[in-house]
């Protein structure tokens, strides 16, 4: 069932649904805007495709206009769950009732949703560590988010940002206003996609992105102190960045992905020895 600005008022109100703010629950009722969401996701014949966080079923009537049928959605919320059941129980989707943070997502090919301002980064992160063979992200956020995945340099780059980019690259697809939303929310929003490279190293990717992590926990000291207090070896670490050519004042969000990459490997060498 197409969810519009028509009719969302009405379903709203006859199955007693009001949107949870615990849930982070805003309805997208712009048909148009999720008939782009989903083409975005350019599903193959086959592939296995998980919904996030499906609501009212704005972007899942559009999926099910696909060719494809192995479809999952995903949902927190029990009144969300009952109202599904009732509208596309017939349709052949696989309708879950479960914190997705709490699912096993790892046999997914392509991975499409709304996301929940409250929870963004853990989310993108449990997606992007526990997804082991998803090709393709589809996501939607607020747009000021969209800068800690996407940028490699400045106030937004940390750890999370590192990890896109050891499995990929992201890009915007476009921005998506407040007015598009039932309830409307404060902040617009984006649609975005993370492609993962064909030949990446998921567990390569992850060992790195927890030594960022681990590097960026005090953004406000320097590589050296971060990375002397995560070995507990002051003298490995000054050892460490002179190897890698850097000024022992270099801070973590200076460093480009890449510079991680190659300190892991150095710490991987050292630990060998």
């Amino acid at each position: 069932m197409e969810i519009n600005r028509n009719n969302i008022f009405h379903l709203l109100k006859k199955c007693d649904i009001h949107p949870s703010k615990d849930f982070g629950q805003n309805f997208l009722v712009d048909s148009k805007l999720c008939k782009k969401i989903v083409d975005s996701l350019n599903i193959g014949e086959g592939e296995k495709v998980l919904e996030i966080g499906p609501g009212l079923g704005s972007l899942t009537h559009f999926l099910l206009e696909t060719s494809n049928k192995n479809i999952n959605v995903v949902d927190v919320d029990p009144n969300m769950i009952a109202f599904l059941n009732v509208f596309y129980k017939e349709a052949g989707i696989n309708i879950i009732e479960n914190d997705i943070r709490k699912e096993d997502i790892s046999s997914y090919d392509k991975i499409i949703g709304n996301l929940p301002y409250n929870i963004t980064t853990e989310l993108i992160t449990y997606l992007l560590l526990n997804a082991k063979r998803c090709k393709k992200f589809v996501l939607m956020t607020q747009l000021e988010a969209y800068n800690r995945f996407s940028d490699i340099k400045g106030k937004e780059y940390g750890a999370i940002s590192v990890l896109v980019h050891m499995l990929g690259d992201t890009k915007k697809l476009f921005n998506v206003g407040k007015g598009s939303f039932v309830p409307s929310p404060k902040v617009d929003s984006i649609v975005f996609e993370i492609n993962v490279s064909e030949d990446v190293n998921r567990e390569e990717a992850a060992s790195i992105y927890k030594l960022a992590k681990s590097l960026f926990l005090n953004r406000r000291k320097t590589l050296y102190n971060n990375l002397a207090r995560h070995l507990g070896n002051k003298e490995l670490a000054a050892n460490l960045i002179e190897e890698m050519g850097l000024k022992p004042t270099v801070r973590p969000e200076e460093l480009p992905p890449e510079s991680f990459k190659k300190l892991y490997f150095l710490i991987k060498s050292v630990e060998k020895k």
